[in-house]
């Protein structure tokens, strides 16, 4: 985004999102090229289920959602790769409610990526650590924040100079700070209950 931007390259943002779409396919491609079993299948499928609806039962709140959280959980107990198709499914699932557009393809990245590095603290054995959880879990909003203020900075902010994209992106620091205070309080709620509860799963059928 800011290479393209730098550059004066007109079709900056189409170029951007075209970006974000391979990203997303190539993940959820590799994930499918895996070739889960059934078994293996249906814990990504009921959280990104869970994450999605959590999204649309909070919508009254502005940027209070669980999708973050449910993606880090998923992320750290099932895979990397799985945290980011909880993320990515659920962006997309609850849209069919939001309203499907051009933004659809940045949130699916965003929160892909919040369950992909959420899997990568797990398997080194960070999320442990509170300060790590919580740490990444409010970094998170921001990370997710930044993002999608790309998309819309680079799409919808004109002319496109220094002062309107940092303005762009000042007037967006409330909500994701919300966001990120929001995540950190799911997963003290759901960290240690689902946790089990999914590693449980894990063991049992030997995932």
């Amino acid at each position: 985004m800011v290479a393209l931007a730098l550059a004066g390259v007109p079709a900056t943002a189409g170029l951007t999102l075209a970006v974000a779409l391979l990203a997303v396919g190539l993940m959820l491609a590799s994930f499918e090229a895996s070739r889960p079993a059934l078994r293996q299948l249906m814990p990504t499928a009921v959280l990104a289920a869970v994450a999605a609806a959590g999204r649309v039962l909070f919508s009254p709140i502005p940027n209070v959602k669980p999708v973050s959280a449910v993606a880090i959980v998923a992320g750290a107990a099932l895979g990397r790769r799985s945290g980011f198709a909880v993320g990515a499914v659920a962006a997309l699932v609850s849209n069919f409610f939001f309203g499907q557009g051009p933004w659809t393809p940045w949130q699916m990245y965003a929160w892909g990526l919040v369950g992909y590095v959420g899997g990568v603290l797990g398997e080194k054995g960070l999320l442990s650590r509170g300060a790590v959880l919580y740490g990444w879990g409010f970094a998170s909003g921001l990370v997710y924040g930044l993002i999608l203020n790309g998309y819309h900075v680079l799409g919808y902010v004109q002319p496109l100079t220094w002062e309107s994209a940092l303005l762009a992106c000042a007037a967006s620091l409330p909500l994701d700070v919300t966001h990120g205070v929001a995540t950190v309080a799911f997963l003290a709620a759901i960290w240690l209950p689902w946790g089990r509860a999914i590693r449980r799963v894990v063991a049992k059928y030997d995932l």
